[in-house]
C-alpha cells in the first residue's frame, strides 16, 4: 500500500517553523519513496492553526513533494523549473510570477517590496549579476 508520512521533523529546535523543518524531511521521504506527504504547520505544537497558517504548511509540503518529485527524475517534474530558470535569465517578471507555486504571493511580494521599479529584483537593483553579465557580453570591448 502506500506509504504517508507526518513530516517528518528533522530537528526539534524550530518551533514556529515546523512547517519547514517538515518539508525538509518530506522531501527526503518522498526522495526515498515515500507516496504521500502530510502538511505540517508553522503552529505546530504551539496553537491551533490558522488559515494563514494551514496555507504555509500545505505551500511547504507542495514544495517538498515538487522537490522529491525533481531528486526522483519523474518525467515532467523539472519541465517548470527549466522554464523558470529561463524567465529568471530573461528578467521575465510577469512569467516568473506565472510560474511560481503561489503566483499570488509571488505577485504581492513583488509589488509591496520592490524598491526597484526596473527589470531587475529590489535586492541586486543595477547590480543584478543577469543585467551586468548580459551587458558586459555585449559589449564591444569583448567582441575584440
Amino acid at each position: 500500500g502506500p506509504f504517508y508520512v507526518l513530516g517528518p521533523l528533522v530537528t526539534d529546535i524550530a518551533p514556529g517553523y515546523d512547517h519547514i523543518t517538515g518539508a525538509i524531511g518530506g522531501a527526503i521521504a518522498g526522495a526515498a519513496g515515500a507516496d504521500f506527504l502530510c502538511y505540517v504547520t508553522p503552529a505546530e505544537h504551539l496553537k491551533l492553526p490558522s488559515a494563514e497558517d494551514v496555507h504555509e504548511g500545505v505551500m511547504a509540503s507542495r514544495i517538498a513533494a515538487h522537490a522529491a518529485d525533481i531528486a526522483k527524475g519523474l518525467p515532467g517534474a523539472i519541465e517548470k523549473d527549466i522554464a523558470m530558470a529561463k524567465c529568471r535569465n530573461n528578467l521575465d517578471w510577469k512569467g516568473q510570477i506565472e510560474l511560481s507555486i503561489d503566483p499570488e504571493k509571488a505577485r504581492r511580494f513583488r509589488e509591496e517590496g520592490s524598491s526597484y521599479k526596473g527589470d531587475a529584483c529590489s535586492m541586486c537593483g543595477s547590480y543584478c549579476a543577469i543585467k551586468v553579465y548580459k551587458q558586459a557580453t555585449a559589449s564591444d570591448r569583448l567582441q575584440k
